[in-house]
């Protein structure tokens, strides 16, 4: 059997593959199972934020699994402590808890959300108020947080307590929260499996005011655009956010299962001993990863990242077969005259990779994706949208 053939006889079907296997590759470049190369730009959807096979990230992985692989959070590790350092030191959040991925960051957001309120506030301020387009996650309880009905269809009953508001309306949020007793509202500042959708300022604005009126919680989901996907350490930077709590996984680690959920000074003490855990969550060999990447989004990377971001956005906009370009960073959606699924795959038969997001091509490269190779995959998806 091919790995295609086994993979369909004994892997659940819940993912429409194409029929590509990965076998290898170094930083942009992946090549398959016949050696053909292509250039990516999805980077496992924002995961392997330094390309594949960095060598960076694989000295500090081998390294720690020289060490020790695994331990429980009965006891210390170093990386783990280094880790929650460096993310507080660097965005001003106070306390880090850490599990292994974007929809656990999120649940722990949502528990410490109405931990707070209950405590602060009363037991039936357990509303939190996310956006019509959002994506939160796969849980039951993040799937309802998502505001994208089709998500819901298959699994009801979904945990309650989610009112969705549409994005960019202040009138309607002000409106909700006259209406319900709040603990938080929950956003992501560029909505990425919604068509990488950007807030407007003047919304971030709205939903700052808002929270701080009604002393309720900000929740910021950067699980696809933090680690410096926007340009900025997290997306939220910016727009002068100022969040209580803040989500994060994907680029975090390079590839590693890894999502940290960062606690700011209002809400630092909220979990106590037994209110929340996880197996895995800090594990030494996922947190040397996520140093090795953390320590080199810096200032140098972070200004490349906009400035390529830049030359993507001036290259696409206006261009043959391409009506509109949004997003933030390297985090780009490209609204297409072709279906978007046309344009990826002729641009898969040309060697690039892209993803969609709804009606829209998806750009994800790696942080550090080398110009000349953008410079030649932007001119393959222009070829293909024309």
């Amino acid at each position: 059997m091919t790995t295609q053939e086994r993979d369909n006889a004994y892997v659940a079907g819940t993912y429409k593959r194409f029929p590509l296997t990965v076998v290898s590759g170094q930083g942009s470049l992946v090549r398959d199972e016949n050696g053909r190369e292509y250039i990516d730009l999805g980077s496992g959807i924002a995961v392997n934020s330094f390309g594949v096979a960095d060598p960076v990230w694989q000295q500090a992985v081998t390294a720690q699994l020289g060490k020790v692989q695994h331990m429980s959070n009965l006891y210390y590790t170093e990386p783990c402590a280094l880790l929650a350092e460096q993310l507080c030191l660097r965005t001003g959040m106070k306390k880090v808890f850490f599990s292994n991925s974007g929809a656990e960051a999120n649940e722990c957001a949502i528990k410490v959300a109405r931990k707070w309120a209950a405590e602060h506030k009363s037991p039936e301020h357990y509303t939190i108020v996310t956006l019509k387009n959002s994506f939160h996650g796969r849980t039951l309880t993040t799937l309802a947080a998502t505001g994208q009905d089709h998500f819901h269809e298959l699994f009801q009953p979904l945990t309650s307590g989610f009112v969705h508001a549409e994005a960019g309306n202040a009138a309607e949020l002000k409106a909700i929260a006259a209406q319900y007793k709040l603990a938080a509202v929950m956003v992501e500042c560029v909505q990425g499996e919604g068509g990488v959708l950007p807030l407007t300022p003047e919304y971030a604005k709205a939903v700052q005011e808002l929270v701080r009126e009604q002393d309720i919680l900000l929740l910021v989901d950067e699980v696809q655009t933090g680690n410096g996907r926007t340009g900025r350490l997290y997306a939220y930077m910016n727009y002068g956010l100022e969040p209580d709590v803040v989500s994060t996984a994907k680029g975090l680690a390079g590839g590693l299962p890894l999502g940290a959920t960062m606690l700011g000074e209002r809400v630092q003490d909220v979990l106590g001993y037994g209110d929340h855990g996880s197996t895995f969550g800090g594990n030494p060999v996922s947190c040397a990863g996520a140093l090795s990447i953390l320590n080199r989004v810096d200032d140098a990377l972070l200004a490349q990242v906009r400035e390529k971001g830049d030359y993507l956005k001036k290259t696409f906009t206006g261009a043959p077969g391409i009506t509109s370009v949004s997003g933030l960073g390297l985090m780009l959606g490209l609204q297409t005259k072709k279906p978007a699924g046309d344009v990826l795959r002729g641009c898969m038969d040309r060697g690039v990779l892209c993803l969609t997001a709804k009606d829209r091509l998806r750009l994800l490269p790696a942080l550090n994706i080398p110009m000349e190779l953008l410079q030649k995959a932007a001119a393959v998806i222009l070829d293909c949208c024309e």
